[in-house]
């Protein structure tokens, strides 16, 4: 893959139809968003406009269609909610100036060259969060679905369904059904000429024109044309720490939702898209998303794949989507003012239904129990307490259950070899100098990165080191040493010294042995100890207390190669006394 982010002018046509035809997908789903946080149609459309703009100029992501999406929408109507009931004058304003903090917090990842690390989250985390989001714009639907007011928080809404199912408005569910039918069961073919999302909107808004003209129908009403109002960042000495805690959360949930959809335009176009110079445009466009009264916004993947098929491959294919955008914000906004509510309700609560990892939700209990119990603790925690907790709470355990299987399978590659028949690890030469010295040798071999996961394991070999006079550390097979492990190889060392044990370290080199030096484990240790091989570690043994004295060349000429070892018995039972 090649990193490319170079804005020019040879595939101007491809970006131009790319560009414009993910306006025309994008703009259906930015009004819908918009009424849906609460803010107002015409903040979804700034935020599709200004972020697609900015967040394409400043990117690191040429395919990228940036703007309003379902998890982004959902944290920002609980914001305005939370705000705007306990500070009705400047609750408003206040939302807008944390949508300002998580472009600021996503600035501050970016230049703190945090991108790589963002999406290294658990699947079922991720997978559980998507899922929880979708299920909340899905319930947070139902009402304006059905024609009526929606109840504040996601809890209400599911306890108020059955009284919206006996109120709903016969009129406006109807052009909701039809709208949402039309999105499902569009052709593919159609699809390629006219978005089902508008092709929808259209014709939800001509039915509730035609055949519902008399009918009492809710609709976006007027929408402002021109400029936006300029808000100027709002605290409340009370409210500065959930603001802050907020911001930080559409940042990182930003981030999160960005860089996914930038790892899908890079499958598709062969690509590698730079993720700190991404989360830098991205913060840039929310930033002014929050000062111009727009909602917060992320890398949105329909208009991503869309602009890639239509022919977009650099950065000016986002600046035209959006230009585009602006047109209609400046020049056509009004006509939208006879679009029902019902109609946008409808496109989000497919967007909900789309949101869903159904594919995972399927046939995750058959891969992995502990995969599922953690993918549906975070949807529901989502869906129901909190986004954060969610999150936090699905990251700790998933965390300590990968720690927990980490430090299994290290603990199986701390091995205490006292047999000589050990075939996987010991050579035949190695097999043959350890039987003449059986039961005087304790050989620790450590394998792979030895972190705190491993120290426990290490320090279980302890209560044995007593019961033999010769120690061997084995580190050849050790890349990396963690500080835990390092303190209970020391702690084991010095227990041996203690007990007058002779010490050898076998193979410590590179990080390992600046760590073991550091550690001053090495300095306990006589340099003709410290060997690159265990043969040679072994032999010394052997010249020391075999009886025989027997070198390992005058004893490899005396056995046949590959032959079953054959010591004396006297020399594998002689123990020093």
């Amino acid at each position: 893959m090649k990193i490319t982010n170079t804005i020019h002018l040879r595939n101007l046509r491809g970006d131009i139809f790319g560009g414009v035809t993910a306006a025309i997908v994008v703009l259906p789903m930015a009004l819908a968003f918009g009424v849906a946080s609460g803010a107002g149609a015409v903040a979804g459309l700034y935020s599709a406009a200004l972020i697609g703009f900015f967040a394409s100029l400043f990117g690191g992501t040429p395919t990228l269609i940036s703007g309003p999406t379902g998890p982004m929408t959902v944290v920002m109507a609980a914001v305005i909610t939370n705000l705007a009931a306990d500070s009705p004058e400047d609750g408003l304003v206040m939302a807008f100036t944390v949508v300002m903090l998580g472009g600021v917090f996503q600035i501050l990842f970016g230049a703190l060259r945090l991108g790589k690390y963002v999406t290294l989250m658990p699947y079922t985390v991720i997978s559980g969060f998507m899922s929880g989001i979708g299920a909340i714009v899905v319930i947070l639907q139902i009402a304006p679905f059905l024609g009526l007011e929606g109840v504040r928080g996601v809890v209400n809404s599911v306890l108020a369904i059955p009284n919206f199912i006996a109120n709903l408005n016969p009129a406006e569910t109807t052009i909701g059904v039809v709208t949402l039918a039309l999105i499902i069961l569009t052709p593919r073919k159609l699809s390629r000429w006219i978005p089902a999302q508008l092709l929808a909107l259209i014709v939800g808004t001509v039915v509730s024109l035609t055949l519902f003209g008399d009918a009492d129908i809710r609709r976006i009403g007027e929408i402002p044309i021109g400029l936006p109002d300029f808000n100027i960042p709002t605290f409340a000495p009370d409210k500065l720490k959930i603001m802050v805690i907020d911001g930080v959360m559409l940042g990182m949930l930003g981030c999160i939702d960005s860089l996914l959809t930038s790892v899908i335009a890079d499958s598709i176009t062969q690509t590698q898209h730079d993720s700190d110079k991404e989360l830098i445009g991205q913060g840039i466009g929310n930033l002014i998303c929050g000062i111009c009264g727009g909602l917060p916004g992320a890398g949105a993947t329909m208009g991503t794949v869309v602009n890639i098929q239509a022919g977009g491959r650099t950065a000016l294919s986002g600046m035209f989507h959006a230009v585009a955008l602006l047109v209609f914000v400046f020049f056509a906004a009004g006509f939208t003012e006879i679009v029902p509510q019902t109609v946008l309700a409808a496109i989000a609560i497919k967007v909900g239904i789309d949101i869903i990892d159904w594919n995972f939700l399927k046939r995750a209990h058959r891969l992995s129990l502990r995969a599922a119990l953690i993918m549906y603790g975070v949807m529901l925690l989502t869906v129901f307490v909190d986004l954060i907790v969610a999150v936090g709470v699905g990251v700790f355990v998933a965390n300590v259950l990968t720690i927990q299987r980490l430090s299994d399978l290290q603990a199986d590659r701390v091995k205490a070899i006292t047999d000589p028949t050990e075939h996987e690890i010991l050579e035949r030469e190695e097999q043959i100098l350890l039987q003449k010295v059986q039961g005087l040798v304790l050989l620790l071999h450590l394998g792979g990165p030895m972190s705190f996961g491993a120290a426990k394991a290490i320090s279980q070999r302890h209560a044995i080191v007593e019961n033999y006079k010769v120690l061997i550390l084995d580190l050849r097979d050790v890349p990396l040493l963690g500080v835990t492990a390092t303190l209970a190889i020391e702690k084991m060392v010095d227990e041996a010294l203690s007990k007058h044990l002779e010490v050898y370290v076998v193979g410590s080199s590179g990080k390992v042995a600046k760590r073991l030096k550091r550690f001053d484990v090495l300095d306990r240790v006589p340099l003709d100890r410290q060997v690159s091989t265990l043969r040679d570690a072994l032999q010394q043994v052997v010249d020391r207390f075999s009886p025989l004295g027997t070198s390992f060349n005058r004893l490899s000429d005396a056995i046949e190669v590959g032959s079953k070892v054959d010591a004396p018995e006297a020399d594998v039972k002689f123990r020093l006394k």
